[in-house]
């Protein structure tokens, strides 16, 4: 019942506000969360505190999670939504932090009947129904999309806002047929441009990762779109209007220096 899950969303804000000590330590090692405004940073607080209690995380092999890091990796999750929803991460609670990139089996029938195995490692992960995966090296690690890093948090959250729709392809769920199809136009112009850049071997700031397959486009550029939204604007607009239309939010103008 939403109202009941609203009352208790509101208990949690009022009985567990974010420490002013955890947040200062999150926004120093976070640039990205500068210029919010302060409406927004207190929402974006408030929603990082009941996604803490919502969600269930799990260090193993030996991660140490401090207070701290939980909320840094609630921080970041919580930044897509901010003004889409929790919502969006219902159906799922688990958050596992290795300490450092793992290996996943991997299983794949050909259209002759012959199963291939392989091991991938990764960064992060995130299923369909189930936890996000994620290394805290790679956490730990991250730096500026637009001078080659990277971000595991957006990304493996964009994946599953990606999967809310049942399918992992790059178009999350949109309000009307005419949405979807006006996003899948400019999903694969951008992303049949970006490839062509690849192959021609120059240089761009979006991981040439994003080249794989339309999910994983999405996915880096999302990180972009909050870790690097001029960039993203000035190489992709086109891109980054679609993104801030789905996201409604304008991230470029509050990181602008």
């Amino acid at each position: 019942m939403r109202w009941l899950r609203n009352w208790r969303r509101r208990r949690i804000v009022a009985r567990h506000p974010l420490e002013e000590r955890l947040w200062r330590r999150a926004r120093a090692r976070l640039p990205f969360l500068a210029g919010l405004s302060a409406g927004d940073e207190r929402r974006l607080k408030e929603m990082a505190m009941v996604f803490l209690a919502e969600k269930q995380f799990t260090p193993v092999r030996g991660t140490v999670l401090g207070d701290g890091d939980r909320v840094s990796i609630a921080l970041q999750a919580c930044l897509p939504v901010l003004e889409l929803g929790l919502d969006w991460y219902d159906g799922w609670v688990g958050i596992v932090v290795h300490p450092s990139d793992f290996k996943v089996s991997r299983s794949e029938t050909d259209e002759h009947g012959v199963v291939h195995e392989w091991n991938d490692t990764l960064a992060g992960e995130a299923w369909p129904g189930g936890p996000v995966v994620l290394s805290w090296d790679a956490l730990d690690e991250a730096g500026s999309v637009a001078l080659g890093g990277a971000n595991v948090v957006l990304h493996e959250f964009a994946h599953k806002l990606d999967m809310m729709d049942g399918e992992v392809d790059g178009v999350p769920p949109l309000p009307t047929p005419q949405a979807r199809r006006a996003w899948i136009a400019v999903l694969e112009r951008e992303l049949a441009r970006f490839r062509r850049e690849v192959d021609a071997g120059r240089e761009t700031f979006l991981d040439p990762y994003a080249a794989e397959h339309e999910a994983e486009f999405f996915a880096v550029a999302s990180e972009a779109f909050f870790e690097s939204p001029n960039a993203l604007q000035a190489d992709f607009p086109q891109l980054y209007d679609l993104f801030r239309s789905f996201y409604r939010q304008d991230p470029a103008p509050r990181l602008r220096t």
